[in-house]
């Protein structure tokens, strides 16, 4: 068996648009949470050896090629050894039958590994080791009356249904089979709650061609997209999809909890959220890969989540079906991933001021005007409520976009983004009803103006800084041509755009700031966007190249990454880094296109 895992970058990604497993190059399922995305693990291995597995593949040495079945988060993995070669197809189940935006309403919380035997013989050995809540229950199992394999523990219940016959032990199951040319052996593992009758409601079994018809079927409906870079583009509007809770439309920041910014640090943390700071450019992202039923769907969860705002704190996330207490606490018993703890579970920045939301929200609302149509009162309360707390916060302290956990400052893409609202408030007002403000919004979106356009201008630094008063730069502030508060060819917001390419792209991935030691892939692709707005095109381009080459072998990315070793680091597949590579292609594709029109 593996020992723990490498590199990142080793995974792939699947996903039931309700829960994420992670499987590692080797064939081993490292990571499942069942039945939501933010629940405890079954398979933890990700973050500690002896936290639950499932490992599938050849008994003696092997290579390894692997791919998506086109258009979809289905995993094909090639095992070629001296004797034959052998596949080994993966997958979480769809509901039979869910075809186009149905699939993920429901789940059947079924985990599919096949293995077809394509050449020679191939002796294969597996071990089923689930470890329930992060590792901490060893479940028992057992055989149940039609010969399947029942591991109970915990809250749960996990039944393994294979073609081969399988050696119950202790907290788990083994088996070595030999696979020929032609041949086909199935696993189904399915989930149940303990306390519910095994096996659920009487309902067809889940299976490979339905689940992969399925995904077939969304992205025929997602064809849209003709510009520059499709194929990456299309790779991750399907991610965007995988990281989408169906039920709701909630997009989770990432798949994983606690994988590290830096190795070793203590940066780790729980990212199986969705974030209103990512929601107008996930929403932007949407609507250029051609989801735009996806795109509304997430602004009415965003909506229906915030519920009736009084003078309490604008939430930053929430959990997937809406939840604000997102408590954080440790899993002391897990070593995390290569030694880097804490692993953390929940999220302590759910209670943070980030004034920045109140823009992303607005933002999203003016992008999806025409969508949303009229709008109800309740919603209309909303948008009022938020651009009211901007006319009136924006010259607080927060802890900013990145959240930082030391101390509240006047973070300038804080300040933007409450122009952000102030401006699409104004936008909005005849859709807002009779509490419209629009005088008093206009007013104060000058005031941020002068205020930013004065206060964050370091004459040190020769560009914009990152907070009032400070000479550092911060890739933060590249967002102020993308949201429109600055062409990027104004005179100090070039400079400022090139004193980031120059001081924060030196190590050929652009930093958050200059004692970050590690590439941010979101950072980096709204560079691409700048240079682009800015006619810079070829500059652009190899921007966005060498961002998009850090993806791994199957065109996942994760937060990070670290450009001496090339390997991503932080949470994965990471939805921020997907939705800038969008969002670039797309900037790109419309500069190309003025570039034409032009000469």
């Amino acid at each position: 068996m593996n020992a723990a895992p490498v590199a990142i970058d080793d995974f792939a990604f699947l996903s039931d648009c309700h829960s994420a497993a992670l499987v590692h190059r080797n064939g081993s399922v490292d990571w499942w949470c069942l039945p939501r995305f933010d629940s405890p693990s079954v398979f933890g291995r990700l973050l500690g050896p002896d936290a639950g597995h499932w490992s599938l593949n050849p008994t003696g040495d092997f290579e390894v090629e692997r791919s998506y079945v086109p258009d979809t988060l289905v995993l094909r993995t090639r095992f070629s050894t001296a004797h034959g070669e052998a596949t080994v197809t993966d997958a979480l189940a769809f509901a039979p039958g869910a075809r186009g935006h149905d699939i993920g309403v429901r789940s059947p919380h079924v985990l599919l590994r096949r293995v077809e035997g394509t050449a020679g013989d191939v002796e294969m050995v597996t071990d089923f080791s689930p470890r329930m809540e992060y590792g901490l229950t060893v479940p028992t199992v057992t055989r149940s009356g039609g010969g399947a394999v029942v591991a109970r523990g915990g809250p749960m219940r996990l039944t393994l249904d294979a073609t081969p016959e399988l050696e119950p032990g202790r907290g788990g199951a083994t088996g070595r089979f030999t696979v020929r040319r032609g041949e086909t052996v199935d696993f189904r593992l399915a989930y149940d709650r303990a306390a519910e009758p095994a096996g659920g409601p009487a309902t067809a079994a889940p299976h490979l061609e339905d689940t992969i018809a399925g995904w077939e079927s969304w992205a025929r409906l997602h064809e849209g997209y003709a510009g520059r870079h499709r194929d990456e583009v299309r790779r991750s509007s399907l991610v965007l999809q995988g990281l989408t809770y169906q039920p709701t439309g909630a997009v989770v920041a990432a798949a994983t909890t606690s994988l590290p910014e830096i190795v070793g640090d203590d940066l780790n943390f729980d990212y199986r959220f969705a974030w209103l700071r990512d929601l107008s450019l996930t929403i932007r992202s949407l609507w250029i890969a051609a989801c735009p039923d996806e795109a509304a769907r997430l602004f009415r969860w965003i909506a229906d989540a915030a519920g009736h705002l009084g003078d309490e704190r604008i939430q930053i996330m929430y959990g997937v079906e809406g939840e604000r207490a997102l408590n954080e606490y440790e899993l002391d018993h897990l070593p995390g991933f290569r030694g880097s703890v804490p692993v953390r579970a929940g999220n302590a920045a759910w209670d943070q001021e980030q004034l920045d939301v109140l823009g992303e929200v607005l933002d999203a609302a003016e992008q999806m005007r025409e969508q949303l149509g009229k709008l109800d009162g309740p919603t209309q309360h909303l948008m009022v409520t938020l651009a009211d707390r901007a006319a009136s916060t924006w010259r607080e302290p927060d802890a900013g976009m990145w959240e930082a956990r030391d101390a509240l400052r006047q973070y300038v893409s804080s300040k933007v983004m409450c122009w952000v609202a102030l401006d699409r408030a104004v936008r909005l007002a005849p859709l807002l009803g009779g509490a419209a403000d629009p005088e008093r919004w206009t007013e104060e979106r000058e005031h941020v103006r002068v205020a930013v356009e004065t206060e964050a201008w370091s004459d040190r630094a020769g560009a914009y800084a990152g907070a009032f008063g400070s000479d550092d730069l911060d890739a933060s502030v590249l967002l102020l041509p993308v949201v429109g508060f600055l062409d990027a060819r104004d005179e100090r917001m070039w400079a400022t755009i090139e004193a980031i390419e120059r001081e924060l792209g030196g190590v050929g991935l652009v930093r958050r700031w200059p004692s970050d030691p590690m590439g941010f892939l979101i950072c980096t692709y709204w560079l691409v966007e700048c240079l682009a707005l800015g006619g810079e095109l070829a500059r652009a381009e190899e921007w966005f190249d060498r961002a998009t080459s850090y993806a791994n072998d199957l065109g996942l990315m994760a937060e990070e990454a670290d450009p001496d070793r090339r390997e991503l680091l932080g949470n994965f597949p990471q939805a921020f880094s997907h939705v800038g590579l969008i969002n670039a292609a797309w900037r790109l594709t419309e500069a190309a296109e003025r570039t034409k029109d032009e000469s």
